[in-house]
C-alpha cells in the first residue's frame, strides 16, 4: 500500500485515550461535551470505541471517502461528525454504526478524532481523557474484524497481513452505495453526536 503522509501533515488527528479513572468522564458526559464541541465549529470532532478500529488507514480512508462523498452533495447525515461513523463502521444504518464504533458505558478504550486547527492535546483535555498511545494505532485483529461485520468466512482466504484491506473495502463500498440518507429529506434522521453511547440506539 502506499505509505501514509506524516501525521504533522495530515489534516485529520487521532489518538488513543483512557477515562481518567473509572467511570470518569461518565458516558452521558461525553456525549454532553460531543455536542458541545461540534456547536460553533465545523471541524468534525469524534470520539470511537478502539475495539472498532482497524488503523490508521481506516479512520484516513473513512475521512476520505466522507469528504469525496460530500462533496458530490451525497449527504446522509447534517452532522459530519455522525456521518463520519458511518464510513468508519462501513454501515449505513447510524444505530448499527453506533453499535460497532460507537462509545458506551463498557468502553475503556478510546480514539479520539478531530479535523485541525482543533489541538489534540485541548479537545483530550476537554474531554477528560488521558492520552494512552497503546490503545492507537493498533492493527486489526479477529475481535475488530468480528465487531465491523467482517466475518471468519470473509477472512477465511486471507492471510492476517491483508486484513486491512478487507477494512478499506468495506468503507470504499459506503460511498458507492446507492442507498442515501439525506438528513433534510422528510422524515430524515435527526442528527446525533459522533460517538453517541450503543445504550442510546434509537431509529
Amino acid at each position: 500500500m502506499v505509505p501514509l503522509p506524516p501525521p504533522e501533515s495530515r489534516g485529520l488527528w487521532a489518538l488513543g485515550a483512557r477515562r481518567a479513572r473509572p467511570g470518569v468522564p461518565d458516558t452521558p458526559g461525553i456525549v454532553r461535551l460531543l455536542r458541545e464541541s461540534a456547536q460553533g465549529n465545523e471541524a468534525l470532532v469524534a470520539l470511537l470505541d478502539a475495539a472498532g478500529v482497524a488503523g490508521e488507514r481506516h479512520l484516513l480512508s473513512a475521512w476520505a471517502h466522507l469528504g469525496r462523498a460530500r462533496a458530490r452533495g451525497e449527504v446522509r447525515l447534517r452532522d459530519r461528525g455522525a456521518e463520519f461513523l458511518l464510513f468508519v463502521s462501513g454501515d449505513d444504518q447510524l444505530p448499527r454504526a453506533l453499535a460497532k464504533v460507537g462509545v458506551g458505558a463498557q468502553t475503556e478504550e478510546f480514539v479520539l478524532v478531530g479535523e485541525r486547527p482543533r489541538e489534540p492535546a485541548a479537545t483530550l483535555l476537554a474531554f477528560g481523557l488521558v492520552e494512552d498511545p497503546s490503545v492507537y494505532p493498533r492493527p486489526p485483529t479477529v475481535g475488530v474484524l468480528d465487531r465491523l461485520g467482517i466475518t471468519a468466512e470473509d477472512r477465511s482466504a486471507l492471510q492476517e497481513s491483508s486484513w486491512e484491506g478487507l477494512v478499506l473495502e468495506r468503507v470504499a463500498m459506503l460511498e458507492m452505495s446507492a442507498a442515501k440518507t439525506v438528513a433534510n429529506a422528510p422524515g430524515g434522521p435527526a442528527p446525533r453526536p459522533a460517538g453517541s453511547p450503543r445504550t442510546e440506539q434509537k431509529d
